[in-house]
């Protein structure tokens, strides 16, 4: 975290956070005049509003802020509309909260690579996975399995909020179906499907030579693994003949 923005008229004075341990470790010690290190090493600058009495009048947070101890990671809470949303894309794991309408019902599919989880928060949801139904509440939770056709609905008269992550998250996450069991050409969902913004400071030129540099590297890894399968297949038939003999 960059400090010297909130450090802004502390003027000389130091400040001791008292009755507070990080990492076992207490008091810390904050300068006005940085690089604000501790001698436990770079600290939040936020781990201040634990203390609100040691915090000057004219320090840069607001009165809430002075009250209620700021977190230093994000905390999502589905009561709160604004975080309806996916709040992690990554290759590795999506996560988001979800809220679906009564009578809304999802276009069954399956994941190709993913395992998906479902945990009901709030309202009823009708779940069918690999061919059976269950019916699930708040607190209750279910996995779609890699391959496993799954599709949701939601029972009742009040909206349903769930949690769900999908994991890994590669496109294309989602398969298709048609009615006649066969598969449907793959889907690429645009980043704004999943909320992610596009960064779009860097030029089609660029992004290509990025894309060749990448394609060229699979291809080297693709090389070495198969001269060290090469190498351990000769190596274990000379074994074999070796002990053999």
């Amino acid at each position: 975290m960059v400090l010297a923005p909130v450090m802004q008229g502390l003027g000389r004075q130091a400040i001791q956070v008292r009755n507070l341990a990080i990492n076992g470790r207490s008091p810390v010690t904050f300068n006005a005049h940085g690089p604000w290190e501790s001698r436990i090493g770079r600290v939040n600058l936020r781990v201040m509003i634990r203390c609100p009495e040691r915090v000057p009048d004219n320090f840069p947070v607001s009165q809430k802020q002075r009250y209620h101890r700021a977190m230093g990671f994000p905390v999502y809470d589905f009561r709160n509309p604004e975080h309806i949303t996916n709040m992690l894309v990554t290759p590795q794991i999506r996560s988001r909260f979800l809220r679906m309408e009564p009578g809304t019902e999802a276009q069954g599919h399956t994941h190709d690579l993913g395992h998906e989880i479902f945990l009901i928060l709030s309202g009823r949801c009708e779940f069918t996975i690999d061919g059976e139904t269950e019916v699930l509440g708040p607190g209750q939770l279910c996995v779609a399995l890699v391959d496993q056709w799954h599709q949701v609905k939601v029972v009742g008269d009040e909206p349903m909020i769930m949690y769900l992550s999908v994991t890994p998250h590669v496109q294309p996450t989602h398969t298709f179906w048609y009615e006649d069991g066969t598969r449907q050409p793959s889907r690429f969902a645009p980043s704004s499907s999943y909320d992610v913004e596009v960064d779009e400071s860097v030029d089609e030129k660029e992004l290509l030579a990025r894309l060749a540099n990448a394609g060229g590297a699979v291809a080297e890894a693709a090389r070495q693994a198969s001269e060290v399968i090469d190498e351990t297949a000769a190596f274990e038939a000379g074994t074999r003949e070796t002990i053999w003999e």
